[in-house]
């Protein structure tokens, strides 16, 4: 009887609405935002071959989900408004999401400039407390997640919340800001998407299709593709690539290189942990690669086995090799490695354990619990990692590569964990605040921004708005013309956004903080990426003066600008600071400057031959060139014709 009763519950689970999966991908769920004024697309998954039914605002579709179980059906556009119910059934289930609006959807990614919260910028406890519930613009925040190949379901399933004093401290403050500015003017429901993860790379935002069109990443994307088929065979390929990263900047070392155990090795502190505090000098402020060895002695019969090598915590990442062999690379300070050794990779005697621990900012090292740091065989037998010494890498040349897997600086990871599966959910446009973690690679980001652009654009309106938010002035002062590495990167966004008749950029070198990467000014980011929207909208609107070209005349350079709200203006002085003018071996120096309407004219000095102009050209450039409408000038660098 107690069979029958369990057979019978199973067939009613089977064929309850109640029991069965979601139908709809999770972005729809309670209190959602939807695109307006044009075909909706609604998908999920099924049975494979079900009849899929979706009824929203008075209207209905069908379709039949593939062979797979996925489904997707476009709905007639349906204007502004709600509350809706979207419905959808099947011939076994049936799922409605409530309070439904339509209106304009924005996603909102990049790195932490992005991420960080209202709670934590300018204001916090008025724009809290005092700001007014808004039903119309409701945020969701999709849980961070990598991953080695697209995921077709979000790490937690998204919430969707309306604006009130109970939920906006977590918003992201870029992005909430911008729409409040932007629904001043366009009186339409907002749903904002927010994706974003603090010291990300825009490569691990793309798909492998898109970063092939780029080039130069067929390489890692081979690798990456290799991990999910045979991730031993991809950690003794990445552990070779950093051999062919190290071997130049050592020739003649080879004997001696750290993975072979071999050379100039020094004892490290028993616990080990952060070498910052290990009373090191050279360590004191140090950010790169250190190499740590250590070695264990095996038996015969202990080394035929399989075995777990545990290396504990390293900040940021590591590249881990076995007697010379990668076995495995990590990133993220806060995750234990613990990597898995067939039988057969250990051998009888001596058995040498190195790691590369590779840091780019604040602490680094290897830390956490020490007793965590072990071979354990599978046996049972706790082989302890407890004496270790260490090498610096000499910051000589290029930095070290980061394993295609990286979950912040790989390529794709963030694609494939955070938006792969938000499918094709529609979009009005994109808000983007990266960089940051790009800087020195200015040479490859133009042609990345442009390619993300366009990707994020398949499968939505061909002429979606792209707004780019500049890197605000973080870092050093120029007292000379410098090759700033931060100018760099503004300067190939601007290129960017110059090329994309759909993009808009947001200058930030006045609101930023030299002493801190996280400016607080928020709101003000957001205002003028709200600009940017209307600009591109077709709103008479400006975003603040921008280049358009730079003339030889005479024993002057003159710099014309648009988008100039009123007329230009200087703040401190009635000439204008900023501008260098460069030879065609790329010395720099300053150049005196006026305004001449909409125009700057920068005097060259006598006897030199300037190649091109300079404006705001440092990680924290010191200028004084606005708009009468209070918006800076662009930072650029632009050819003298």
């Amino acid at each position: 009887m107690r069979r029958l009763i369990l057979a019978l519950t199973a067939a009613t689970l089977l064929t309850s609405p109640a029991a069965a999966q979601d139908l709809l991908n999770a972005l729809f769920s309670d209190h959602a935002v939807v695109q307006r004024d044009r075909p909706l697309p609604v998908f999920g998954t099924a049975r494979p071959g079900e009849t899929v039914t979706a009824a929203f605002a008075g209207k209905t579709a069908t379709t039949t989900a593939d062979p797979k179980g996925a489904w997707r059906l476009d709905l007639p556009a349906t204007p502004a408004g709600g509350p809706y119910d979207l419905t959808v059934a099947t011939a076994t289930a049936t799922q409605t999401v409530r309070d439904v609006l339509t209106g304009d959807v924005w996603l909102c990614s990049g790195q932490s400039n992005m991420e960080l919260k209202v709670e934590a910028a300018n204001d916090a406890w008025n724009q809290i407390n005092n700001g007014a519930p808004n039903d119309a613009i409701r945020m969701v925040t999709i849980e961070k997640a990598d991953g080695r190949a697209p995921k077709a379901s979000f790490a937690k399933p998204p919430v969707w919340k309306p604006t009130n004093k109970q939920t906006v401290g977590q918003f992201s403050a870029v992005c909430y800001y911008f729409a409040r500015e932007l629904q001043k003017t366009q009186k339409v429901p907002l749903g904002l998407v927010h994706a974003s993860w603090g010291g990300s790379g825009i490569e691990a935002w793309m798909t492998p299709t898109a970063l092939r069109k780029v080039g130069g990443y067929d390489d890692a994307i081979a690798t990456l593709n290799l991990s999910t088929t045979d991730p031993v065979a991809a950690s003794r390929r990445w552990g070779e690539t950093i051999k062919a990263w190290w071997a130049p900047k050592h020739p003649g070392e080879a004997a001696i290189a750290p993975w072979t155990g071999a050379g100039p090795w020094t004892p490290a502190p028993k616990d080990l942990g952060v070498w910052e505090r290990w009373g090191v000098p050279v360590l004191a402020e140090f950010n790169g690669v250190v190499w740590f060895k250590a070695e264990v002695e095996l038996t015969a019969a202990q080394a035929s086995q399989a075995a777990t090598l545990n290396v504990g915590q390293v900040d940021e990442m590591d590249t881990t090799y076995l007697n010379g062999v990668g076995v495995g690379a990590t990133s993220g300070a806060w995750l234990d490695r613990s990597y898995p050794l067939a039988a057969g990779t250990l051998k009888a005697g001596r058995n040498t354990i190195v790691v590369s621990a590779y840091d780019t900012y604040a602490n680094g090292g290897m830390y956490g619990d020490p007793a965590k740091r072990a071979l354990v065989l599978a046996d049972g037998v706790r082989l302890p990692l407890d004496a270790w010494t260490y090498r610096i890498e000499p910051r000589v040349g290029d930095d070290q590569p980061r394993a295609p897997w990286d979950t912040l600086a790989g390529v794709s990871t963030l694609y494939n964990g955070m938006l792969a599966p938000m499918g094709p959910f529609a979009f009005k446009g994109m808000a983007w605040n990266q960089g940051e973690t790009n800087v020195g690679r200015d040479k490859t980001y133009a042609p990345l921004l442009t390619a993300f652009m366009a990707e994020r654009r398949e499968g939505q309106t061909p002429d979606m708005p792209v707004l780019v938010t500049q890197l605000a002035n973080y870092g050093a002062w120029a007292t000379t013309p410098v090759n700033s590495a931060t100018a760099a990167l503004r300067e190939a966004q601007r290129r960017a956004v110059v090329a994309d008749a759909h993009a808009g950029l947001a200058v930030t070198t006045d609101i930023g903080d030299p002493y801190d990467i996280h400016p607080g000014n928020k709101q003000e980011v957001g205002r003028r990426m709200a600009l940017a929207a209307r600009r591109i909208a077709g709103d008479a609107v400006t975003t603040g003066p921008a280049p358009v070209s730079a003339k030889r005349v005479g024993d002057t350079v003159v710099v014309a600008f648009e988008q100039i709200g009123g007329k230009l203006v200087t703040r401190g002085s009635d000439r204008a600071i900023g501008f260098e003018l460069c030879d065609a071996a790329g010395a720099c120096r300053w150049s005196d400057a006026r305004i001449d309407g909409s125009t700057v004219v920068v005097t060259v000095p006598a006897g030199a031959s300037p190649a091109k102009v300079r404006f705001a050209w440092a990680d924290s450039p010191t200028f004084n060139l606005f708009d009468s409408a209070g918006l800076p000038a662009v930072p650029f660098e632009m050819a003298v014709r």
